[in-house]
């Protein structure tokens, strides 16, 4: 499971008052699917966001949206879910601030539906469930973003955005607007507006740990020769754990080494110190680098008996 999806995964599971239903479907409509008058089509790879969003609309209008799979055009694996509303398209259009009373598109959401801060983070939330993604920091750089598809939408939510000064930034891209935000601490600041709070406790474990490496490379000046031995020592065990899973070897290791050649596969540039470390962490097992290496030795060791066993049937 991603990151992102994470995220939203945990924002789906929270509770809300009705304004504030109002105003996070009114975003997540507004930026994800087709509007018409007599029918809105809305689709996720998540199905969290589809039992969300239709409960709402259960909510306040009394509806149930009809609810289909269908294949992912995105080169994904996961096939998406759609969900049809045509029952009280243009009420619910209306109610949500979409469309006004004559029917005409709104370009920005109307003031009183996003009147409070609650409010106005609801419509955050709903515009993040429908086009955002956050990196996970263990395994990229810090960044978030949000794809928009209108110039006065995207611009609209980067003002409600820099209201809590989070200092987001837009791009036009080739198919719409993305508005993103690279300072660490920003993106913490932006979960936390989410309510997102397992995942501002883990991205702030992670910046921690991250923001102590970086001070401690700068004060000690890691030499080149240092990073270079690092990366032959990663390289000579991925190669070693591709002769052991060419063999079916995998199951001759015990569990905890199972486990360390799984993570020097996700991780195959770290040291040896810093992969015990992110095994610590992600386990909650506490692993010195000294007991990763002896259970990087069981690995080298069994790849061996096997490259011997090659060498003595070629002859």
């Amino acid at each position: 499971m991603s990151f992102t999806v994470t995220i939203k995964e945990e924002i789906a599971k929270q509770t809300s008052t009705r304004s504030e239903i109002i105003a996070e479907l009114s975003a997540y409509i507004r930026n994800n699917g087709t509007i018409g008058k007599k029918k809105i089509t809305l689709s996720t790879e998540n199905h969290f966001i589809v039992e969300r969003v239709t409960n709402q609309i259960k909510e306040l209008f009394n509806i149930l949206p009809k609810e289909e799979t269908i294949e992912n055009l995105n080169f994904s694996k996961k096939d998406l879910y759609q969900l049809t509303i045509d029952e009280k398209a243009e009420e619910i259009e209306k109610e949500l601030g979409i469309i006004d009373e004559k029917g005409i598109y709104y370009d920005t959401v109307p003031e009183y539906i996003v009147g409070s801060e609650e409010e106005i983070k609801a419509y955050l939330k709903g515009t993040f469930l429908a086009s955002g993604s956050i990196n996970d920091p263990k395994k990229s750089r810090y960044h978030m973003e949000i794809l928009i598809s209108l110039p006065e939408e995207a611009v609209y939510v980067q003002k409600l955005l820099n209201g809590f000064d989070l200092n987001a930034k837009i791009l036009n891209r080739e198919k719409g607007y993305m508005i993103y935000i690279k300072e660490a601490e920003k993106i913490s600041d932006f979960m936390k507006l989410l309510g997102a709070v397992n995942a501002v406790l883990y991205y702030e474990n992670v910046r921690i740990y991250r923001d102590q490496k970086n001070m401690t490379n700068r004060l000690n000046n890691c030499e080149q020769a240092n990073m270079d031995k690092v990366f032959e020592t990663a390289a000579e065990q991925l190669k070693q754990i591709e002769i052991i899973e060419k063999n079916d070897g995998v199951m001759l290791l015990d569990d905890r080494t199972k486990v360390a050649l799984e993570y020097r596969k996700k991780y195959p540039e770290v040291s040896l110190k810093e992969l015990a470390e992110i095994i610590s962490i992600e386990t909650g097992k506490t692993l010195t680098k000294s007991g990763l290496n002896h259970r990087m030795r069981k690995i080298k060791e069994l790849a061996i008996r096997f490259e011997k066993r090659e060498t003595t049937t070629e002859s």
